[in-house]
């Protein structure tokens, strides 16, 4: 998930949440085509609710699963991060300086359903980078507070500090925050 070249925090998916997304997306659209196809066979007395739900499913998986084909590719590089003073988080859609930093949000987007991290900078520019829901909540709250949030400015640790719950992320993912050695 994290692969580190040089001085860049290269930041991936896991291959369970490729399996998981292939799953959510392509795997319910194949069993919405095998609800229609047996529905129209009607050799049952639920033939009528296969072929419905089928039909009326089948549009909606469609939508996700060509929403989030391009998370699917294997090796995706969501976004990366040049850690330290001057450092910045890369994604496809521009790049931030860390220092810059004002808010860092993980939204679902209402229309796609697919989560994208909003980075918000002081001087009013939104950054959104898409995950392709192939990076998951605690995932994403260790990475920045690993590899971001040392470097943010003190009103934006502040914001950060009330936002995440690092009491949780010690139980369930047994990460501690570190001080970094800031030279």
């Amino acid at each position: 998930m994290i692969e580190k070249k040089g001085e860049a925090v290269l930041i991936k998916s896991s291959k369970f949440m490729y399996v998981w997304m292939f799953l959510a997306t392509v795997g319910f659209l194949l069993a919405c085509i095998f609800l229609i196809t047996h529905g129209l066979k009607f050799n049952s007395k639920y033939s009528f609710l296969y072929l419905g739900g089928g039909i009326v499913l089948t549009p909606f998986y469609l939508y996700l699963t060509i929403w989030s084909l391009p998370g699917l590719m294997p090796g995706k590089v969501l976004f990366k991060i040049l850690p330290g003073e001057k450092g910045t988080v890369n994604a496809k859609k521009g790049t931030v300086s860390i220092s810059n930093i004002r808010n860092i949000n993980l939204v679902r987007n209402p229309i796609n359903l697919i989560n994208d991290i909003v980075i918000e900078t002081f001087n009013d520019k939104k950054i959104k980078i898409r995950t392709y829901n192939l990076l998951g909540d605690l995932d994403y709250e260790m990475i920045v507070d690993q590899y971001i949030y040392p470097y943010m400015t003190e009103s934006a640790k502040k914001v950060w500090d009330r936002k995440v719950d690092l009491e949780r992320l010690r139980k369930v993912a047994r990460y501690e925050r570190k001080e970094p050695k800031i030279e």
